[in-house]
């Protein structure tokens, strides 16, 4: 008889092959991290003695499942910010907190603490997408846990890399030290199209060529970002991807739920796996991606859990559940996605969405022994029907939970016995990750007390604090046009000038600044030239956040206001992302519009805005000369130069206003009719 060193017997053995074998009773031999043999229990135990002999009666011994798409880092971030859209989320929220917090240190202690979770759950193989990947692929390593770690590469900075070039020789470097681990297969990851450079996407697909390992990349996970493609590149995602070259390598494809026909096709044709992530889409509202007729088409589909923070754990029997019923609800088929199809994505055919088929998911012999051992004596199992042995698929993916795992093994090596973890210290990991979780809750609350403080976490803030001198006059139509002729005359330089629609939204909060920001969507018609345009004429769109409050600084003699100015920013996510990011108290719309005059007089630059304001709907029109200054004497000078101003124009200092647009707009009674 043949010395092993492990023989798993006495279970219903799951082999996961081509012919979905069963062995009930069966038996799984192990050596030297290799599946020896697999067979009926009698025929094992008449040819191999062991070491170590596991009694596995009453439970089901099957291969390892495969979680194939996570960021395990991110289980330090479960529970952060939920139920939020992605995009809020995403930007709001993960990357700040990222920006602030994510070093190597905290991505060795994320990996460990996921790798717990996924142990105690069943997983030994995973796929992650991350930074500082080499902190996580050692992290994995030491838990004894297989993965194919992704080193992310994004076209803006990161918290492991000021720019993209410095990612790819971060990635170059990485997969040089993994190429040839034992459970670490190193991998390229451009986080998605949309974060991507063509020349990003060229240089990552060419360097997992060079290596030959696998390329991960977020591919439509919702219909804004498919919509943004077509808009910005002229394409969806999978064309554009395609053309700068994605496909060519081993590539796996996270999400895809966004995808029309032919996109479908050329992934299928490009052998692109697909990594499907029910629960994340589900929490996010991302959609349902059609994973009944990927099948049809003969696609390579793995499972994954996507992020802690966006699912929120790493039970991939509970990914399997949702898949099988998602499936079924979405196509009001229940046909669709079966059993045994679902743990056959969990298992033999996520290692091949991964590359791996050759070495994992399924209990063959040659393979690498990834197995585990899952207890169908429980409450929640019983009873058990075997007048057809495939009803254990039915059992072991609508019924059983993580928690049912009673051992696990990957590469041969034990990982958990009786739920109890040999590689990891759960307690520890626990209260370290609490440590983690008190400081984010600190910055996370000295953030949420300023809205400046929000506005400055989510970047692109301009941090200069200026002045103005300000004055706003309401004239009759009439009024307007003698200004506009006064403007024409020898005491005036008219400079850059412009007709403009401005949509201002404003966020009123009751905080003790009086915060407000107002976001504006400024489309300039016409530069330069005064002539009356076409309405559907638009020369260009600017989206710009200002924040100011309340106060002004001083008020002079002829009412001109010296007010503390504004932080700008460039608003470059929507109206509704800034909505619900900063939750305001109140919310107004003033809609107007202007035209611009940039005037040089006595030597000095004003801005002379002639406005019209259509919502609310006020008769007239406004007149607003305005100035920066940085200095209170400077500041001095332009209101005596504005006070000339009005006197060119002949408006008294019982035209004038002190309010301003919103006020206007929230209380219109205010306004005296114009004559």
């Amino acid at each position: 008889m043949e010395t092993v060193d492990t023989i798993l017997a006495g279970g219903a053995v799951l082999t996961m092959d081509a012919g979905f074998t069963i062995f009930d009773p069966g038996a799984v031999v192990v050596h030297d991290g290799e599946i020896v043999a697999v067979g009926p229990v009698d025929e094992i135990e008449a040819s191999f003695v062991a070491a170590e002999v596991v009694d596995c009666s009453g439970k089901a011994v099957m291969p390892g499942l495969i979680n194939a798409h996570t960021h395990v880092p991110m289980s330090l971030l479960r529970g952060l910010a939920d139920d939020l859209r992605l995009d809020v989320w995403l930007m709001g929220y993960m990357m700040p907190v990222e920006r602030e917090f994510v070093r190597p240190d905290f991505c060795w202690l994320g990996t460990q603490l996921a790798c717990a979770e996924m142990i105690r759950s069943g997983t030994t193989c995973f796929a992650d997408m991350y930074y500082h990947e080499e902190a996580i692929a050692d992290a994995t390593a030491r838990a004894g846990l297989r993965a194919v770690c992704g080193q992310t590469i994004l076209k803006f900075p990161a918290p492991d890399a000021q720019s993209y070039d410095e990612s790819l020789a971060r990635t170059r470097d990485f997969v040089q030290r993994w190429k040839d681990h034992r459970l670490i297969v190193p991998s390229v990851a451009p986080h998605a199209p949309y974060t991507a450079t063509p020349d990003l996407l060229r240089t990552a697909s060419a360097l997992a060529l060079e290596f030959d390992i696998p390329l991960q990349i977020h591919v439509a996970e919702t219909d804004t970002e498919v919509d943004e493609m077509r808009e910005t590149v002229g394409m969806s995602p999978v064309p554009w991807i395609k053309q700068h070259g994605v496909l060519d390598p081993k590539t796996i494809a996270m999400h895809c739920v966004h995808l029309s026909e032919d996109e479908l096709l050329t992934l299928q044709r490009h052998n692109t796996s697909i990594v499907h992530n029910p629960t994340s889409n589900l929490k996010l509202a991302s959609g349902f991606a059609p994973v009944a007729h990927m099948l049809e088409l003969g696609l390579n589909i793995g499972i994954g859990t996507d992020g802690v923070a966006s699912n929120n754990d790493l039970d991939m029997f509970e990914e399997l559940r949702l898949a099988a019923f998602l499936a079924k609800g979405v196509t009001l088929d229940p046909t669709a996605l079966p059993a045994r199809q679902a743990l056959e994505m969990a298992t033999i055919m996520g290692a091949r969405a991964l590359y791996l088929d050759s070495l994992i998911g399924s209990l063959e012999p040659g393979k690498r022994a990834d197995v585990i051992v899952v207890d169908l004596d429980t409450v929640h199992n019983s009873p058990n029907f075997r007048r057809d042995e495939e009803l254990i698929y039915s059992q072991l993916v609508y019924a059983s939970k993580g928690a049912d795992v009673v051992h696990a093994m990957c590469d041969g090596g034990w990982l958990m016995r009786e739920r109890e973890l040999l590689t990891l210290d759960r307690q520890s990991l626990m209260a370290q990750a609490q440590d983690v979780a008190r400081r984010i809750d600190a910055f996370l609350v000295e953030r949420e007390e300023s809205v400046l403080r929000k506005l400055v976490t989510i970047g692109g803030l301009a941090r200069k604090e200026t002045y103005e001198v300000q004055v706003k006059v309401h004239m009759s139509e009439e009024v307007v046009r003698r200004i506009e002729e006064t403007l024409a005359g020898p005491d005036f330089a008219i400079g850059k000038s412009s007709q403009r629609r401005q949509y201002d939204t404003y966020f009123i909060f009751h905080d003790k600044w009086a915060s407000r920001i107002r976001y504006r969507e400024d489309e300039v018609l016409v530069r330069d030239n005064m002539e009356p345009v076409p309405e559907d004429q638009v020369e260009e769109v600017i989206y710009r956040l200002t924040l100011t409050n309340e106060t002004k600084e001083r008020e002079y003699a002829n009412s001109v206001v010296l007010s503390r100015s504004r932080f700008d920013a460039l608003a470059n996510r929507s109206l509704r992302f800034y909505r619900e990011y900063f939750d305001p108290d109140e919310e107004w719309q003033v809609h107007k519009e202007r035209r611009r005059f940039h005037v040089r007089y006595s030597n000095t630059e004003f801005s002379v805005n002639i406005d019209r304001v259509v919502r609310p709907s006020i008769p007239g029109a406004f007149v607003e000369v305005k100035s920066r200054t940085w200095s209170a004497q400077d500041a001095e000078r332009k209101a005596v130069l504005i006070g000339d101003l009005l006197e060119h124009f002949g408006v008294g200092e019982d035209d004038l206003l002190r309010e301003e647009y919103l006020s206007l707009a929230a209380h219109p009674e205010q306004l005296e009719p114009v004559t």
